[in-house]
């Protein structure tokens, strides 16, 4: 990950800034995604920073684990770039737009919604989680989840009704982990919403994300 790779969306003074980290495909749907955040929002006081991530199942998973589709096996470069994140990217965008008290919200979708889970069991820098169809059928995540305390306050999570009817075994288990997910953060006393959009994991990307992006926003602003 480039330190000081990244792309602003929406406006660059605002206090509540989302950062997202994104693929070649999130990456030509940020335009839509935004549009969509300010029609649910009502407002377009918010800024989303799209950062690239170069090598998706390495630098987004915090240990290794065996391939699930494909040939490719994840990585444990998750620590690396939460690294970036926090001693690169975030000082920039603060050095570049600065803006009194921000309040930074980790999102992603699929594998960089896990990260942005893991992430906030890591450090309490950030505000809010939005883990769109977070890929938390990963091996041992749940095991990991129940046994570390999560140092964000408000996370927000979804899932497709069909993801947990993928033929592929290891993904199907989605279901019943991002339910044991919520009933975890619920149990921790966490501000959270778990949704369920209709569709695959493929479907709807962009209006999922911003779908969670006007639920934090909501959130925040009631503090």
């Amino acid at each position: 990950m480039e330190k000081k790779n990244y792309t602003l969306f929406g406006n660059a003074a605002s206090r509540i800034l989302f950062l997202q980290l994104v693929d070649e495909h999130d990456s030509g749907l940020m335009d839509s995604e935004a549009a969509a955040l300010r029609e649910l929002a009502g407002h377009a006081d918010w800024c989303i920073a799209a950062v690239p991530v170069d090598d998706w199942n390495r630098d987004l998973t915090p240990w290794h684990a065996d391939p699930v589709f494909g040939r490719q096996s994840f990585g444990d470069g998750a620590a690396r770039t939460l690294k970036a994140l926090t001693e690169g990217i975030i000082p920039a965008i603060e050095r570049e737009y600065p803006a009194a008290n921000r309040a930074y919200v980790l999102c992603g979708y699929s594998l960089a919604g896990l990260f942005a889970l893991w992430a906030a069991y890591q450090t309490d820098l950030f505000a809010g989680i939005v883990a769109a169809s977070p890929s938390v059928w990963y091996r041992d995540w749940i095991a990991y989840a129940g046994e570390h305390a999560i140092r964000t306050p408000k996370v927000y999570l979804s899932l497709g009704d069909r993801e947990e009817k993928a033929r592929n075994p290891v993904m199907a288990s989605v279901g019943n982990a991002i339910r044991e997910q919520h009933r975890l953060l619920r149990n921790a006393g966490i501000t959270c919403r778990l949704d369920w959009n209709p569709g695959n994991h493929f479907a709807d990307s962009d209006r999922r994300m911003a779908r969670g992006m006007a639920w934090m926003l909501a959130a925040l602003s009631r503090d």
